[in-house]
């Protein structure tokens, strides 16, 4: 069962969003297999009575197939986004108003092969280093704040990465 948290009378999926960094400090993207031409970042639920951090890393495994990382950095809040109109009803069954995530910074620690998209139930169709503008870029317009707030945050973690520290 997920968990879920309520804020304003709306209820929201409680998930992790995941900022995975090459030692380039360039951003795994993957390309939506629902929805060709939509690019994000990793993300997925919480179970209920599952820790975020452990979620975090679950996730990691579940969406990109590889534990090949560590967690460098963890988002002081939980950020949250509301699903746009047209998904409203759709997205998970019009259950929730939207999601509210504890995001983190993974260095990737593996090369290129560890990258497994079919190492679970495959949410991606494709994948690729991008740079933070690449990444507000590709992302839907009503996940943009949100990436613009947790790129910001990251920022000088990323800058420290690219740097080679």
């Amino acid at each position: 069962m997920t968990a879920t948290r309520e804020v304003d009378g709306a209820r929201y999926r409680l998930g992790v969003g995941l900022m995975l960094v090459n030692n380039a400090g360039l951003i795994f993207v993957g390309e939506r297999d629902d929805t060709p031409g939509a690019w994000q970042m990793p993300q997925g639920g919480i179970d209920e009575g599952e820790d975020p951090r452990e979620a975090a890393l679950r996730e990691l495994g579940e969406e990109i197939g590889t534990s090949a990382a560590h967690i460098v950095a963890e988002s002081a809040d939980w950020l949250r986004y509301e699903f746009p109109d047209f998904l409203a009803g759709k997205a998970f069954k019009g259950k929730y108003a939207g999601q509210m995530q504890k995001w983190y910074l993974l260095r990737f620690e593996g090369t290129d092969a560890d990258i497994r998209l079919d190492a679970h139930e495959q949410e991606f169709v494709q994948w690729r280093w991008a740079s933070p503008d690449e990444v507000i870029a590709a992302i839907v317009p009503f996940k943009r704040g949100l990436y613009e707030t947790i790129l910001a945050e990251f920022a000088s973690e990323l800058r420290r990465i690219a740097a080679g520290a």
